[in-house]
């Protein structure tokens, strides 16, 4: 099961503690563990963790731990350094945490926290392998490539950031939309990211097909995803996240769509409820004038198509990465609702720029001869928060 659900009846009354690191990767923070801190137990890491995020919260606010009650800000990373594949320096393991509720789910891969990864194993001195071979590693400048694994969805990816003075450079060099203030900037490279939960690009076997009597596409690239025109459900395009919010209507229908394409996607069987973070869905439309959440304007001529996710059932306030990725390889299907809505003619080229809440990202998907996804390449920036230790009752699960 990808869902593990952990009983948080006082049993301790003594606190323990673990190291940890508190990152923001992309539009995303998250707590991240090196795997040998961690309580062995499956149980005993699913409590430390909703401790540490702040839930089960009926609340919706997670004020007694380090999460903010949005999906985004609900998250853990571990990360590994055994039993490595070749030419891989590190292992990546997402976890989604729940907000009113204890799930603690394994199910997906997320991507804006994938641009702390190589950072976090930089700054800890996890990179055993490429110090051996170069042991200056961690005292001169220049560019550093961490290559890992995302467990959840056996993806390798590969992270070029900048060193300085041993560790990850931060500067105001680098920006994206969604974050104020100063970063690492990482370029990071998916690859082969079709059929990441799936083994399929196109896990129905069809391009498009109507599901809860509307047309979508489900794509599986990075992230298992469903799309459909903003238009069909009488979307405006360019909403943003709080009246989306307010639609109780839309978001209901959409997550009866979410659910029929998580069966025809083969994720979950027929009466079974789907996954939290997988798949993810999306309203597509058109390019079009859009007015961001800071109030500025991207005119229709910056963007190549617009999107608005939902993820764990709320709208989000940017766009996630790996339904970004998701996005792009779309785009590049001849047929899928995605490419119907792209513009003839790209406003950057080689890449497909969508426009979001907060913004627009660019995204270079590359496509081989057979129509599989080779690789998918974005500009991500990440910032260490704090290091230090995370306190929690330890309450023996076995």
């Amino acid at each position: 099961m990808a869902t593990l659900r952990a009983q948080t009846r006082q049993k301790s009354t003594v606190q323990s503690s673990v190291p940890a690191s508190y990152y923001r990767g992309g539009t995303s923070r998250g707590i991240m563990f090196h795997t040998p801190d961690l309580p062995a137990s499956s149980k005993s890491r699913a409590s430390l963790f909703l401790q540490a995020i702040g839930a089960p919260d009926p609340h919706g606010r997670q004020l007694n731990g380090m999460g903010a009650g949005v999906s985004s800000l609900s998250k853990i990373c571990i990360i590994g350094t055994d039993d490595l594949p070749t030419d891989i320096d590190v292992t990546y393991t997402f976890i989604g945490i729940g907000i009113e509720r204890d799930e603690v789910d394994y199910a997906g891969n997320c991507g804006n926290m994938a641009s702390a990864v190589g950072p976090y194993a930089y700054n800890n001195r996890l990179l055993h392998a490429q110090e051996k071979a170069d042991p200056g590693l961690y005292e001169r400048e220049g560019e550093v490539t961490v290559s890992f694994v995302n467990t959840n969805t056996n993806t390798v990816i590969r992270g070029k950031f900048r060193v300085e003075g041993g560790q990850a450079r931060v500067d105001d060099e680098t920006s994206i939309d969604g974050v104020s203030g100063p970063g690492t900037g990482v370029m990071l490279d998916f690859i082969r990211p079709g059929g990441s939960k799936t083994g399929k690009l196109l896990p129905t076997g069809k391009v498009t097909e109507r599901l809860a009597g509307y047309d979508v596409s489900c794509v599986d690239s990075a992230n298992p995803c469903v799309f459909v025109r903003a238009k069909d459900l009488g979307v405006e395009p360019t909403i943003l996240p709080d009246r989306l919010l307010e639609d109780h209507a839309t978001r209901a229908t959409l997550e009866k769509i979410r659910t029929e394409a998580a069966v025809a996607m083969g994720l979950i069987k027929a009466g079974e409820e789907p996954p939290r973070v997988i798949p993810k869905i999306a309203l597509v439309s058109p390019t079009q004038d859009q007015t961001t959440l800071s109030g500025k304007v991207n005119s229709a001529s910056e963007l190549d198509l617009i999107i608005r996710f939902i993820s764990d059932a709320q709208p989000h306030r940017a766009s996630p990465l790996t339904g970004t990725l998701c996005t792009a390889t779309a785009a590049k299907i001849a047929g899928s609702v995605v490419n119907e809505c792209l513009s003839e003619r790209l406003a950057l080229e080689n890449y497909v720029t969508i426009g979001h809440p907060s913004g627009k990202i660019q995204v270079d998907a590359q496509m081989d001869e057979n129509g599989d996804v080779e690789s998918a390449r974005v500009l991500r920036t990440t910032r260490r928060l704090f290091e230090g230790k995370v306190f929690w009752n330890d309450h023996g699960e076995a």
